[in-house]
Parts: C-alpha cells; sequence; structure tokens
C-alpha cells in the first residue's frame, strides 16, 4: 500500500472520529437541555402552587366581606333541632328563638327531634347539607347527642347547645341555658326545708338517659345524701307527660303509700300528681315541679302545687339566637352563658303570670 493511500486511510479514520465525538456531544447536550427543561416545569408548578396559595390567602378576605354582608343583609342561616317540641318548655323556647331570628333578619330552621336521639343526628345532617352557617341543638339524650354535635363540628360548622347539656360538651362551642342540676337541688332543697328534713317522698322523673332528667336528678340525690331522714317510697320516670304521672301517682296511692311530698322533674308531671291526689281528696301534699310553664303558675297561686322552679325559655332562646349569630360571623363567644332558675311560690307567682 503506497503513502497516498495510507493518507487516505487516516484521513477517513481522523472524519470518522471527529464525527463520533461531534454526535456525542451533540447527545449530551440533548439531555442538559432535557434536565433543564424538567426543572423548569417543576418550577412552573411551584409558581402555580404559590398563586394558588395566594388566591387561597385572599379567601378570608373575601369570605369577611361575605360575613359583613350577612350582618347586614341578613342571609345568615341557622339550623335549630330540638329534643322535642310538644313538650311545653321546649315550644317556648323554640317561638322565642323563631321571634328573635325574625325581629334580627336571619333565617332559622326548626326541626322536631320528637324525642330521638337518631332524629336529631338525621337533622344535624341535613343541616350540613343545607349549608347552614351555625346549629343550636337542645338536645334530647345526654349521651347520644354528642354525635349529632360532631356530625357539625366535622363539617366545620359552628354547634352549640341551648336549655340542655351533653355529655362532653367540649364538643360543643357553648352553652346557652340554665343547669338542670341546679335545678334538682332547687327543688329538693325546697321540700327538704319544708319537711324540716323528715318525710316520706316520692320521686316522678324524666325520661332515662334524656339530659334534663338526668342531671335533675343528680341535683336531687346530692340534697337527699344530706338529708338522711328524707326516705325515697317510689322513684320511677313518667317521660315528661302530664296522664303518665296522674296513672304513677294513682297506683301508690292504692298501694297505700304514706305520701308527704312528690317532687317532679318538670311542672307537667307535677301537675298530673297533683291532679291524681286530688281526684283521692288528698290536697294538703306540697307538690313541685321544674319549668315554670303558666299552668303551673297558676296552679301554686291557686294553692294547688306548692311551687315551681322557673326555666327562662324565652330568654334562653332569644339569647341562643344571638351567639349563633356571633358563631357565624367568626366571633369568639364565652364558654357558657347561664339563664338562672328562679324559684315561684304563691308570694310571688303573679310576677310570672303572662
Amino acid at each position: 500500500m503506497n503513502n497516498r493511500s495510507m493518507k487516505k486511510i487516516w484521513s477517513l479514520c481522523l472524519c470518522m472520529a471527529l464525527l463520533i465525538s461531534l454526535l456525542s456531544g451533540c447527545g449530551s447536550g440533548g439531555a442538559d437541555q432535557s434536565a433543564e427543561n424538567t426543572g423548569e416545569t417543576e418550577a412552573a408548578v411551584e409558581n402555580d402552587g404559590g398563586q394558588e396559595a395566594a388566591e387561597e390567602g385572599a379567601e378570608p378576605a373575601e369570605a369577611a366581606a361575605e360575613t359583613e354582608s350577612s350582618e347586614s343583609t341578613g342571609s345568615i342561616k341557622i339550623g335549630w333541632t330540638d329534643a322535642n317540641l310538644s313538650n311545653e318548655s321546649n315550644a317556648i323556647c323554640a317561638d322565642a328563638a323563631v321571634a328573635r331570628a325574625k325581629e334580627l333578619g336571619v333565617e332559622l330552621i326548626v326541626n322536631d327531634g320528637e324525642g330521638t336521639s337518631d332524629k336529631q343526628i338525621a337533622q344535624c345532617e341535613s343541616f350540613v347539607s343545607q349549608g347552614v352557617d351555625a346549629v343550636i341543638i337542645s338536645p334530647f339524650d345526654f349521651d347520644a347527642c354528642v354525635t349529632a354535635a360532631q356530625v357539625c363540628v366535622d363539617a366545620g360548622i359552628p354547634v352549640f347547645v341551648a336549655k340542655g347539656l351533653i355529655a362532653d360538651m367540649s364538643v360543643v362551642e357553648t352553652y346557652v341555658g340554665s343547669n338542670d342540676y341546679n335545678a334538682g337541688t332547687m327543688e329538693m332543697q325546697y321540700i327538704a326545708d319544708l319537711l324540716n328534713g323528715e318525710g316520706n317522698i316520692v320521686i316522678i322523673e324524666g325520661p332515662t338517659g334524656v339530659t334534663g332528667a338526668v342531671l335533675r336528678n343528680e341535683g336531687i340525690n346530692d340534697v337527699l345524701a344530706e338529708n338522711p331522714g328524707i326516705n325515697v317510697l317510689y322513684s320511677q320516670p313518667a317521660d315528661w307527660y302530664r296522664d303518665r304521672a296522674m296513672e304513677l301517682m294513682e297506683n301508690w296511692l292504692q298501694l297505700g303509700a304514706d305520701i308527704d311530698a312528690v317532687v317532679a322533674h318538670n311542672d307537667e308531671m307535677a301537675l298530673g300528681a297533683y291532679d291524681a291526689l286530688e281526684a283521692a281528696g288528698i290536697t294538703d301534699v306540697p307538690v313541685i315541679g321544674i319549668d315554670g310553664i303558666q299552668a303551673a303558675v297558676e296552679s301554686v297561686g291557686a294553692g294547688k302545687m306548692k311551687a315551681s322552679i322557673l326555666q327562662d325559655s324565652k330568654t334562653i332562646g332569644s339569647k341562643a339566637i344571638d351567639v349563633a349569630i356571633d358563631l357565624a360571623n367568626g366571633k369568639s363567644v364565652e364558654k357558657e352563658y347561664d339563664i338562672p332558675y328562679q324559684l315561684i311560690e304563691k308570694e310571688n307567682y303573679t310576677d310570672f303570670l303572662e
């Protein structure tokens, strides 16, 4: 092979080497460029995220504007689930809430739990789907209504209880109402003083497990513990109803019970007990109830029932709406709004007549 041929071969080799080098360089540059493009895409996502965050940061201002608008235009929607509207005291409370809501120009949805905790839970679920701004629970069951409240909490809706406590008060924002335990201690202490710490009594209870009945009974029992001379002959539920209380009393009288006083968890049952006593010709046994309903106030004035412990249902209902509006507007509220019980006797019954 001559020199000329060798040069051609070397030249060809050099060209091929150069070509390979160039191709290798282009491939490397393409990979680097691809990596750079990926970095830009990720950066763009982060920027979008930052923009979304900024937009989300603007939402509270929009929400605040809507809140201010709610206060002025009355676009607030409140849900109220009541333990049982067939109960006169509950109905008075709900009516007062309706009147206050109308006065302030807010929408109030009132549902009747009809004495079942399952209904109150379902009603809270319905309030969530309706997009209410706050929920008020007038609880039927001391334990089960914790679940009802939790439904609202899980949906981010402020919820509180009125006219009755629940087993776990940490779940709700606040309580508006009277302390049922105090009502129990007040009525039992009144009877203990009347009997000078000695005698036979019967207790007519509300429904087993129901908030008001549970706490009122605790108050009664604590006073009894301090008065060992008072003997409880019978203690049974009449579920808030006058006719059932009347039947209980009739049965106890037929058993020959020597009763010195009757302590009832509410006025309806106290009135039923008195009716049974009166029908049996007994009018000197003191009977006391709780709630201060008009029929009881009139009975006290007529010298029949001895006394009643007023639960100011009107004030509770009205105040509950004020608190619900504050919560709907994102305002802080107190942990409890106590509406004190008041003793109604013959000496002051005219102060409570309507």
